[in-house]
Formats: structure tokens, C-alpha cells, sequence
């Protein structure tokens, strides 16, 4: 989920048995978005992907981290094709045969949140979404690569903007990077400052520090950077009516590099 707030002088950070704890909550995030994805077939509301992602949440243990949170009402913000975030899951909106979905799931588990999202196809989609997606994960790769013990937080802003270039110059054809949105801290609290922007000039920021937690979630159109709300005051769409991905993974700066607390299984 996209949200974010003032900076703080250095990013929160967790110790290695925190982290693990966020990882156990992470996981299920994973566990949730493999079930959605597989349960994503022409014919399939978006609510019965809902009510998927809350019983596999639910029976972990865990609880669904977006359910009732500033009044959301699903488990899932199900985005599909021009809406770019936060969708609310609904029995009227139905998958059809090249669809292109983004779904952002959160869950709490013993006190520590997992926030993670991906984009996928319904059945065969056109390349151009395919694609797309494709360069929205590159992007995020490229900011995860830049979480590192030292770096100030545009940096990582800086290196999820030159993953999108990247992808540009790979698939020769531009993308919209996503105006006003992006990613966040989280620990015991979904949404945490600072706010993490999907652009911007590098070295400027809090630092981050072994065991600091971003949540890492470039949104990518293939036109315009400029949305709109509609008038459920949460689905907010691309204003001239492409289609737009999203791909989120919280992570962790350690020793080693850059941990993934949201890994989805195989």
C-alpha cells in the first residue's frame, strides 16, 4: 500500500531477530500473492481474490494488514489495467482474458508488518503490458540493489528512476514514472516515515543504517505520470486511461546486502 510521511534523520532500523520476525510476516504476504495470482482466471472477481488472500493470511496466524485501515475494506488493493493503486476488490469487476493486475497485500504477524505487490497477466496479454511489468520489476531490482549500510534514501530514489531508463533503453519505448507516490518505511507500523520517492537527485535524505526497512514499490504507465482518485476516495487511475503496473518488496539493509523480508515461494 502507497503512502509515506515526513523524514527522519537516520531510516528505522531492526535487529537480525526482528527482521526475521518481519520476514515470517513477509512470507505470507508471498504465500497470499501466489494464491491470488494462480486464483486470477477469466470469470474471476476481484472479491474472490480478496476473500483468497484473507483465508490464506488468516490461517497463518497472521491478520490482513490493509483490512479496516483508514476504513479500507478489503485485504488486497486489487489494481486492474489503468487503475494504478488501490483498488478495492469488488464482485461487480470480473477478470476477463488480458487483463493486467496489480495486487499490493499486507499482512501483521505478532506485531510486525509484510507490504508487497506484483503485477501479472490474466491469461495471454499483449506485449506491451508484458512488458511493461517487466521493466516495473526492473526498476524495483535496481532500488533493492541500492539498499546498502551508508546510502542516503535518494539514492535508492535515484536508482529506481535510472532502473526505469534502463528498462526504456532495453524495451526502446518510454514509461511514466507514476507522480506523488511511492515507497515507505515499516516495522511495527505499515506505513512509516520516510517517504520514499520513485525519482529524484541521489545523496539527499536520512541514512540508512544495517537493519533499516524500506518498502520498495516503483508504479510505472505506459503514458502519462499524472492520476486521479475516483470518487470511492482510494482507486486512483492514470488520467488518460493506460495501463499501469506495480511491483513492491520490503527490504532490509544488513551486512551482507540487501535482504528481501517479502520473498514469494517458487
Amino acid at each position: 500500500m502507497v503512502f509515506g510521511r515526513k523524514n527522519k534523520k537516520v531510516v528505522p532500523f531492526r535487529t537480525a531477530g526482528e527482521l526475521d520476525a518481519m520476514a515470517a510476516a513477509g512470507a505470507i504476504v508471498g504465500r497470499a500473492l501466489v494464491a491470488v495470482r494462480d486464483a486470477a482466471k477469466p470469470g474471476v472477481s476481484t472479491l474472490e481474490l480478496d476473500e483468497v488472500a484473507e483465508q490464506l493470511i488468516r490461517e497463518s496466524g497472521a491478520i490482513p494488514s490493509f483490512k479496516g485501515y483508514h476504513g479500507f475494506p478489503g485485504s488486497i488493493c486489487s489494481s486492474v489495467n489503468d487503475r494504478v493503486v488501490h483498488g478495492i476488490p469488488s464482485k461487480d469487476e470480473v477478470l476477463t482474458e488480458g487483463d493486467l493486475v496489480s495486487i499490493d497485500c499486507g499482512a501483521i504477524l505478532e506485531g510486525w508488518h509484510g507490504d508487497s505487490a506484483w503485477t501479472f497477466g490474466v491469461g495471454n496479454i499483449i506485449e506491451a503490458d508484458r512488458l511493461l511489468s517487466e521493466a516495473t520489476r526492473l526498476s524495483m531490482e535496481a532500488g533493492i540493489a541500492a539498499m546498502v549500510d551508508g546510502a542516503r534514501l535518494t539514492d535508492i530514489s535515484h536508482a529506481i528512476e535510472l532502473g526505469t531508463y534502463a528498462a526504456q533503453d532495453l524495451h526502446g519505448r518510454q514509461y511514466g514514472i507514476v507522480d506523488g507516490y511511492g515507497g515507505h518505511a515499516i516495522g511495527r507500523e505499515m506505513h512509516m516515515d520516510p517517504f520514499l520517492p520513485n525519482e529524484g537527485a541521489p545523496g539527499k535524505g536520512p541514512r540508512l543504517v544495517v537493519g533499516s526497512v524500506l518498502a520498495i514499490e516503483p508504479m510505472l504507465t505506459l503514458g502519462t505520470t499524472e492520476t486521479r482518485t475516483l470518487e470511492d476516495d482510494w482507486t486512483v487511475v492514470t488520467t488518460d486511461g493506460t495501463r499501469a503496473a506495480h511491483w513492491e518488496h520490503s527490504v532490509a539493509v544488513t551486512e551482507d546486502g540487501p535482504r528481501i523480508l517479502t520473498l514469494r515461494p517458487e
